[in-house]
Parts: structure tokens; C-alpha cells; sequence
């Protein structure tokens, strides 16, 4: 049986142990109830030691009996929704499948998962249904015991309601809410079985963090923005994993947001510990994004190559680009799993929680934000200007020159795009509109870049032909083509930094 995803959104109430159901007919949309059925579920738990999927609202466990018997993995979607994902069971019970590990990955790392609770239900389940049948949604009367940690631990019982949507809407389980409350059926207090199970041990979710605030202290400008891309980080990592489209553009965006952060307000946190994270999210954004680099390369000269003409074309050109750069893009993507699945990798996610979690701030970071982010931000400012001085000076030499000290432009460009935006909560719209303005120089100077790397690949592809006795003419044409838009580019971003004029952000 192959794995399935679903949303499942639905409500959860703690009732009495006499409690009468209620008639869900009172309920506008419900027209009449479907067949009962019973059944008696057994489920085992998993998590890791300190229960951190437990901390980040995700359960698994592995289930026996009823009409989806298997692996189950419930990871957050929002107020009421979660994501369920299911597997089989396979020969060995306890090994938990490959694809739910690639999905918790981020957060279990290399520690061991293994059974720290035990349930079993006796399930009563009754359909809602709708004028013409359909099945709005699934009441459950659960009669739960529980046990955990397995062998020795806290024994409890209880009886629980379930609501879960199937082809209602959200306003049929508001109406549940109003029925319920009116014979004094309250929302369960635990977010789930397991939470409840567990008792005192539960993980609660943390307070949350201070958000920035102009007279407020500094380093939570920092923190704020590197917490928001340790999550998009943490977000994608299963993307990657399981090669969805984009996910690894998005985990080295998230590597060099935090990087380059850490270097603009290096000042508010001490150097050793910016110098050790700063040097593991390089290793991470430049090992796992490598296939990005080939991605972008083999869409554009793709797109190229269909464009021409077909008698311009001579040879199996397309095929020869498909056919290097997708192995170049196994390989790389090969080699950026191998890399999310090592030690160092998973040293590095405990390193940002660490941080996060007691970050070692400097004096200067306790000072107010509005007045200290100013001046770190126009450091990069002056950063980017001298970029582009160093770059005009290079003008006489080779072009190669030129284009790697562009190259350090639309670095600096970056830099400070992302010191803008984490400004933007402490200088709001005069932070947003620096960081377009450094965006736009970063993706003129990002098109030109893209060129330098295609022109080698085609130098590459056209050597190959020759060498084979093909004809090389088209990956030549193609190579003039890129160099006209590496000229286009260029001149592009002349004219972009002639009206490069950002105001400096207000200090007080």
C-alpha cells in the first residue's frame, strides 16, 4: 500500500464518562446520520528521548485495527489542521519508513526514535451527512487507556469527542462548538491524545519572543530575523529531501539570509559563537545548493534552445544539455543529501537552537535598536559603494575581471538587502524600499552572473562536440547569445546605480 497525504482539520472535546451524545441533527447543514461502526485501536507512540517532535506539535505513531491500520505522521498546518501523513507497516514493526524519517528529519536528527507512549481506543464512529448524502463529517465517541512511558508509567483513562471535516466546511464545526457548549461539551484541554498521555512530561509550546521595537533593545533584531530563517530553513529541509521543486533554493536563501545577518549585526553577539555559525551555514548553503546552480542553468538553456530556430540547430544540442546537466544535478543533489544526513549537518541545527534558545549577546545589542541597526546598515551601505568603485576601476583590465568584480557588487547588493529587511520592524517603509532597491541590483547583477556560469557550461558542451566529430555551431551561437545578455545586464545595472539613491535610515 503506497503512502497518502491528507489535511485533516477537526475538533477535539473532553466529555464525561455518562455523557449522551448529542443529536447532530440540530445542526443546519446535517440532514441525517450515517451508519455507526466500532472499532478497537492500538497505537504505539514514537519520539525521541526529550520527546522533540512532541515540542514541535508532530506526532507518530503506528497503529493496528480500524480501517487505517499503519504508520501516521501528524505535522501542523494551523489552528486545527494538520498534515497527515501515512505508511505502511513493514516486516520490521518498530523501524519507522524512510519517508516519514525524511520528514522529521530536521528536528529527530541522529538521535534514536523509539515508543514512549501507548493507547488503545474503543472508537464508536457516526456520519454526518449532508441534504444529498454527502459526508459533511465523522463524529468519534473515544474511550481511550493509556500508558506511558511504556512498562512503568502514568496510566490513565478517558473518553473524548472527535469532529473531523470530510467534505464540510469550517462554519459546520463552529456549529458543533455552539451545540456542544450549550450542554456543556468544552474543547479538549490537550492538543492531543499523546499530550494527555503523557501528562506533566508534555513539551508545551514557549512563550513567544519579543518582537523588535524601535526604543527596544537591538539584538532582537537579530534574533527575530534569524529565528525566521532557522524555521524556513527547518520548513524545507524535508523538500529537499524528497527533491520537490524549488526546495533547495529555498533552504540556501534561508542559509545566506541568516549568514549574512549574523556579519552585518555581528556586533550584538559574540564572535566566536557568529564566526562558528557563520562558517557552518556557508558549508551548508554552498554543499546542499550546489544543484540549485545546475538547476538554474540547465531551465535557462533550455529555454534558449527552444527559441532558436530550429535550422539553427544543428545537432542533438537540447540532449546534450539535458543530458549533462541532469547528471550534473544528480550528482550535486547526491552529494547536498549526503551532506543533510551527516554529523556536521545536524551539529549545525543544534547550533541555531542553541543560539536561539540563549542567544550570547553583546552590550551592544542591549542598546536601542532604532540608533544602533541604523548604523549597521549604512556599514553596508558604504560596503556596496565601494563594491562598485572597485568594480568601475576594473574597466581596463579583461572582462573576466570585470564581471568578478560585479560579481562582488551584487554580493554586497545582497548583503544589505538583507540588513534591510531586518530592519524593516524597527524603520518599517524606509528599510522595505533599501532592501528593492538592493534587490534590484542583486537580480541585474544575478542575470549576469547566471551568463558567466552558462557561457563555461557551453564552452564545455562545444569542446565535447568537436571532440566526438559533432558540429559545435550552435553551442557557439548560443554562447554569443549569452554574452549579449551579460552586455544587456551590464548596462542595465549602470543605469540601476546612476539612480541608486536610498535614503539612510533615521538613527533617531
Amino acid at each position: 500500500m503506497a503512502g497518502q497525504d491528507a489535511l485533516e482539520v477537526e475538533r477535539k472535546y473532553d466529555v464525561d464518562r455518562d455523557a449522551p451524545v448529542p443529536h447532530f441533527t440540530e445542526l443546519r447543514d446535517v440532514a441525517q446520520l450515517g451508519p455507526s461502526a466500532t472499532h478497537h485501536l492500538e497505537a504505539v507512540y514514537f519520539d525521541t528521548e526529550d520527546l522533540t517532535l512532541a515540542a514541535h506539535g508532530i506526532t507518530l505513531r503506528r497503529r493496528t485495527g480500524g480501517v487505517d491500520a499503519g504508520w501516521h505522521l501528524k505535522l501542523p498546518e494551523g489552528a486545527g489542521a494538520r498534515t497527515e501523513i501515512t505508511e505502511p507497516v513493514g516486516s520490521d514493526t518498530d523501524k519507522v519508513p524512510r519517508r516519514i524519517r525524511q520528514l522529521v528529519a530536521v528536528h529527530v536528527r541522529d538521535r534514536a526514535l523509539h515508543p514512549v507512549a501507548e493507547l488503545t481506543t474503543r472508537r464508536t464512529t457516526v456520519p454526518l451527512l449532508g441534504a444529498d448524502r454527502v459526508v459533511l463529517a465523522e463524529f468519534s465517541d473515544d474511550h481511550v487507556e493509556s500508558e506511558a512511558p511504556l512498562g512503568a508509567g502514568l496510566l490513565q483513562s478517558w473518553r473524548e469527542w472527535e469532529i473531523e471535516l470530510v467534505d464540510g466546511t469550517a462554519d459546520l464545526l463552529e456549529a458543533a462548538d455552539a451545540l456542544l457548549a450549550d450542554v456543556g461539551v468544552t474543547p479538549a484541554h490537550a492538543p492531543s491524545k499523546l499530550a494527555r498521555a503523557l501528562g506533566p512530561s508534555y513539551p508545551w509550546a514557549r512563550e513567544p519572543d519579543l518582537a523588535p521595537k524601535r526604543k527596544g533593545p537591538a539584538g532582537t533584531v537579530l534574533l527575530a530575523y534569524a529565528r525566521k530563517q532557522t524555521d524556513a530553513l527547518k520548513r524545507v529541509d524535508s523538500g529537499v529531501r524528497l527533491d520537490e521543486p524549488d526546495a533547495v533554493h529555498q533552504l540556501r536563501v534561508a542559509a545566506r539570509r541568516m549568514r549574512s545577518v549574523l556579519a552585518t549585526y555581528r556586533k550584538f553577539i559574540d564572535a566566536p559563537t557568529a564566526n562558528h555559525l557563520r562558517e557552518e551555514l556557508k558549508w551548508a548553503a554552498g554543499t546542499v545548493g550546489q544543484a540549485r546552480d545546475v538547476e538554474v542553468m540547465r531551465e535557462r538553456l533550455k529555454e534558449m534552445a527552444e527559441a532558436e530556430p530550429s535550422d539553427l540547430l544543428m545537432g542533438p544540442v537540447a540532449q546534450r544539455i539535458e543530458e549533462e546537466s541532469g547528471a550534473r544535478y544528480r550528482r550535486a543533489h547526491a552529494s547536498g543529501l549526503e551532506a543533510m544526513d551527516s554529523a556536521r549537518y545536524f551539529r549545525l541545527l543544534d547550533a541555531l537552537d542553541a543560539f536561539l534558545a540563549e542567544p550570547p549577546l553583546t552590550e551592544a545589542a542591549g542598546k536601542k535598536a532604532v540608533k544602533a541597526v541604523a548604523r549597521r546598515v549604512a556599514k553596508d551601505t558604504r560596503r556596496l559603494r565601494r563594491a562598485v568603485r572597485a568594480a568601475e576601476d576594473a574597466t581596463d583590465v579583461e572582462q573576466g575581471a570585470v564581471d568578478a568584480a560585479l560579481h562582488e557588487v551584487r554580493k554586497s547588493a545582497k548583503r544589505l538587502r538583507y540588513a534591510a529587511e531586518a530592519a524593516a520592524p524597527v524603520h518599517g517603509k524606509r528599510a522595505k524600499r533599501l532592501a528593492r532597491a538592493a534587490e534590484q541590483i542583486q537580480e541585474t547583477l544575478g542575470e549576469l552572473q547566471d551568463s558567466v556560469v552558462s557561457r563555461a557550461l557551453l564552452r564545455e558542451l562545444a569542446v565535447q562536440a568537436y571532440a566526438e566529430g559533432g558540429n559545435a555551431f550552435s553551442f557557439g551561437r548560443l554562447h554569443a547569445l549569452e554574452q549579449a545578455r551579460a552586455d544587456e545586464a551590464r548596462g542595465r545595472f549602470s543605469s540601476e546605480w546612476a539612480d541608486f539613491h536610498p535614503r539612510a535610515l533615521r538613527p533617531s
